[in-house]
């Protein structure tokens, strides 16, 4: 294991103070930036370590905002401390000794959560800084678009810990840079700087460091302006289309005839003609 990734993954595996129940209790923070929602991992402690209680934590605030949360438009998820997330909380691991009936459970929590972000109807961005590891890299992969600190690392851990990708990852990350360079990432499991992700497609965006979360509201704020029903339809025609053409034309041909019944279909097209900008309401 390198150097590198041996201090990173130290701030999963408890290196440092040992936190206790009151640092857990917000371990996930919600604030509001318009009709933008920044979802904030809130245990700087691990640099905000994917554990049992985060991934609880996630899905209850991904489900109100996909489901429950009509003012939301548009997500952003981002770490506090300066780091996105360092992967799994190895701390946790060793303190566990599950039968595999429950470990099946455990890695469930995970991929709920991957649901709800990847196949959810609002779009969800990525802001990094710092390390993003294992199932870090898991969840900004499973965002709609990243936006990365140029300072950010990246690096698909698991198989140096002896664990495959989960969270989505064997289906995000081919998706995101393609079948030969996800094999690369995960067999080799090396770090990459911001620059390198960039440029094989894992994050869509770099900044100065400390600049990737305004960057990424700035981008969400962008979606939020849309019209919601067609960013939900377009979200299920990706997650959907790239099995087969046929699965694409038919979508196409299902889908496209419900967005030219709205009225934001209606209001954009007037607005166009009237040259003004659109107000959109979701209908």
């Amino acid at each position: 294991m390198s150097i590198e990734l041996n201090e990173a993954l130290g701030g999963a595996s408890g290196a440092g103070d040992q936190p206790g129940t009151d640092d857990l209790k917000d371990i996930v923070q919600v604030r509001h930036e318009g009709d933008v929602a920044v979802v904030t991992m809130n245990y700087p402690q691990r640099r905000n370590a994917f554990s049992m209680k985060m991934r609880v934590a996630l899905i209850d605030v991904f489900q109100h905002l996909m489901h429950e949360d009509a003012a939301t438009r548009a997500i952003v998820l981002t770490g506090a401390g300066g780091h996105f997330c360092a992967g799994g909380d190895l701390s946790e691991m060793q303190a566990l000794t599950p039968t595999l009936l429950e470990l099946r459970e455990r890695i469930a929590v995970g991929v709920r959560l991957f649901r709800l972000i990847y196949t959810g109807t609002k779009p969800v961005v990525a802001a990094v800084e710092g390390t993003c590891f294992g199932a870090g890299l898991s969840l900004a992969a499973a965002c709609d678009l990243a936006v990365s600190s140029n300072e950010a690392k990246y690096c698909c851990a698991f198989a140096m810990v002896g664990l495959l990708p989960d969270t989505g990852l064997l289906w995000t990350l081919p998706q995101k840079v393609g079948g030969g360079k996800a094999r690369e990432l995960m067999l080799k499991a090396q770090v990459i700087d911001a620059a390198t992700a960039l440029r094989i497609g894992l994050v869509n965006q770099t900044t100065e460091a400390g600049g990737a979360l305004d960057a990424a509201i700035q981008q969400a704020a962008r979606f939020a302006s849309y019209p919601p029903v067609t960013l939900a339809l377009l979200k299920a025609s990706l997650v959907n289309a790239g099995n087969s053409i046929e699965d694409a034309w038919r979508l196409e041909v299902d889908l496209n005839p419900l967005t030219r019944q709205t009225g934001d279909h209606t209001e954009a097209v007037a607005a166009f003609m009237e040259k003004r900008n659109p107000v959109f309401t979701g209908t």
